[in-house]
């Protein structure tokens, strides 16, 4: 039984029906370099020919700008899956996609720092 927004692809008792590889077609390389940060956008463009469920998906949801770890977690998938299957989109111009703002310095002292002063308030 599948929940409502799931799709045919995942059953409640069982999980995913479908490995995620198969997704990719077991591609573990994107084509396009991507951080779990890069944004990705969709242009308006369409693919063309059938991609599979999961990549009309991601289009859906990359109306807004999302990050490729909020669109794995939306789709449910691996992040290598989903590098992947953006890639894909982004090739045939489906997507657009942007680097994290601070790409040329990944450990900047001061995010980091703010980011460990957010998790000690948490706690």
């Amino acid at each position: 039984m599948t929940t409502a927004g799931d799709g045919p692809w995942l059953d409640d008792a069982a999980g995913r029906l479908v490995r995620p590889f198969t997704v990719s077609n077991g591609r573990t390389e994107p084509t396009v370099a991507l951080d779990l940060i890069s944004q990705v956008r969709a242009t308006g463009v369409a693919p063309l020919g059938y991609l599979g469920p999961e990549y009309a998906q991601a289009i859906d949801l990359c109306r807004g700008p999302l990050t490729v770890a909020e669109v794995a977690a939306h789709l449910r998938l691996p992040a290598a899956v989903t590098k992947v299957l953006l890639s894909d989109l982004v090739d045939c111009g489906a997507l657009t996609t942007k680097p994290p703002a601070f790409h040329h310095n990944p450990t900047d002292r001061s995010l980091l720092e703010a980011v460990l002063d957010g998790l000690r308030r948490q706690l």
